[in-house]
């Protein structure tokens, strides 16, 4: 009897093993299996390139010198270098992104990484950055300057301000070749179709006209 439970026990420790071993993190938002692979559009990741053919290109990206565009109703602008613009980076399990910041409040919003760790490094300016614990909430927070490095932990809400009068750029690590971005305020007041107001209404203690008036601000952003 005592070996038939440690057989039991050495099986599921075996079971267990292997899924952990085996069962890899998504790339992307989700991915339905499907019974036949002729209709597939992708698989956790991308479709490999046969090795013989890669090419030096397809490790290379260009252009992370020009500054991004930050006239915008934010004054950001991220340029991201992920799988879809290198893709030699598939199964890697990095990216990387250019952050450019407009002067007297340029903000990156608050906006989480579903998939990866961020790692930023601020190469010019000076930026108030934090993030947000899982409940209880706790709001984390620290000035950069230049040579700075500061890290977000995978899946919390997260944001960088320009709190100078001149301009800011930082440069960004992540832990996903598709690490994903929910920005908050778009995800909650701006979806296609939009959230029920009466939620929205309930969840943020606000008047259903104010809710409404959110939502018409946020869905054409």
């Amino acid at each position: 009897m005592k070996s038939f439970h440690f057989l039991v026990l050495l099986s599921l420790a075996l079971a267990f093993s292997f899924a952990s071993a085996f069962d890899p993190s998504p790339l992307q938002d989700f991915c339905v299996a499907i019974p036949e692979p002729k209709n597939a559009v992708f698989v956790n990741g991308k479709f490999c390139k046969n090795p013989n053919l890669t090419v030096a290109e397809d490790f290379f990206f260009w252009g992370l010198n020009v500054p991004g565009n930050t006239e915008n109703r934010v004054g950001s602008n991220v340029t991201l270098v992920n799988v879809d613009k290198i893709p030699g980076l598939n199964t890697l399990g990095i990216s990387l992104a250019r952050l450019d910041f407009a002067p007297n409040g340029g903000l990156n919003p608050p906006h989480t990484h579903p998939r990866g760790t961020e790692i930023l490094a601020v190469v010019e300016g000076t930026l108030y950055v934090g993030f947000v614990t899982s409940n209880p909430n706790r709001l984390i927070t620290k000035v950069l300057y230049p040579g700075d490095v500061f890290v977000f932990p995978i899946g919390l809400i997260h944001f960088q301000f320009n709190i100078a009068k001149t301009n800011a750029v930082a440069f960004a690590g992540l832990s996903s070749q598709n690490p994903g971005v929910i920005t908050i305020a778009d995800a909650i007041f701006g979806p296609n179709p939009p959230i029920n107001p009466d939620v929205l209404a309930k969840a943020f203690q606000l008047d259903k006209d104010e809710v409404e008036k959110l939502q018409k601000l946020f869905e054409n952003a």
